[in-house]
This record gives C-alpha cells, sequence and structure tokens, in this order.
C-alpha cells in the first residue's frame, strides 16, 4: 500500500512539473500568427517571425529577408505582454547599417515603417529591453 501511495504521489508530481512547464514555453508561432491581422491598411502580408526568447536565455534573435527598391516595409510586433513587452526591432541594411528600430527616446512602438531606397538584403533583429516574458511575434508587410 505505502508503494502505492509513493507511485501516486511520484505521478501527480510529474504531471503539476509537465503542466507548469507547458504554460512556461513560448507560444511565438501563436503570437506572430495573431499579428497577421494587425497590419496596417494598405500593406500585404510577406512573412512572420517568430520572437522566442526562452525566458531570457536568448539575448537576441536574427532574420534576414530580401527588401525591393521602392517598395514600403512595415514590420509589427504582438506579445501577450503589455504592447510590445520590452520587444525591441531593430532593421539593418546589408552593410549591417542600422535603418530603423521601434525604441526610441525610451518608447517603445508597435511597429516601424521602413521605405526602401535600394534592393539587398536586410536583417532583422528581436532584442529584450525589460521584457517580461522575452516572446512575441511579428509580422513583415510590403507596399508599392
Amino acid at each position: 500500500m505505502r508503494q502505492v501511495i509513493i507511485i501516486i504521489g511520484i505521478s501527480i508530481i510529474a504531471f503539476v512539473f509537465t503542466i507548469s512547464s507547458a504554460n512556461a514555453q513560448c507560444a511565438a508561432d501563436a503570437q506572430a500568427n495573431a499579428c497577421i491581422g494587425k497590419l496596417q491598411d494598405g500593406f500585404t502580408f510577406l512573412k512572420t517571425f517568430k520572437v522566442d526568447g526562452q525566458g531570457g536565455a536568448k539575448a537576441k534573435i536574427e532574420y534576414s529577408y530580401v527588401f525591393s527598391k521602392d517598395t514600403q516595409y512595415f514590420l509589427n510586433i504582438c506579445s501577450d505582454g503589455a504592447d510590445t513587452d520590452g520587444i525591441v526591432v531593430t532593421m539593418y541594411d546589408s552593410k549591417r547599417q542600422m535603418v530603423s528600430t521601434n525604441y526610441n527616446k525610451g518608447k517603445f512602438y508597435p511597429g516601424l515603417i521602413y521605405p526602401c531606397n535600394a534592393t539587398g538584403i536586410y536583417y532583422v533583429t528581436f532584442t529584450f529591453k525589460d521584457s517580461q516574458n522575452h516572446c512575441g511575434g511579428s509580422v513583415l508587410g510590403f507596399k508599392r
């Protein structure tokens, strides 16, 4: 009888641990998909980006994308937290020169618009400043 109680106790502890671990995981896919509906009017959906900082273990997430000249790009951020939840998105050109960011003078903006002047590979990085969840999603759209 004592062994049965021990086995049941261990099973309950394992079950509770599994549930709490699952809740702590980042749902970056779902957040990125939820961002699609938040594209500004006139912009066409291109790509989603998952922003999973693994609870603070990853300080930076980076993606690259080819942008075309004479095209405007819109990049927005979604998170479960308030507004952007400390997610900073920064865009760099092919020479790794910063061209735009959603964080300026201590204020976070929910997205950014970048008018592309030269076709090439651009880099999009996501970092975290005072983030609570280190988790979110983003969507890239374009308009000619």
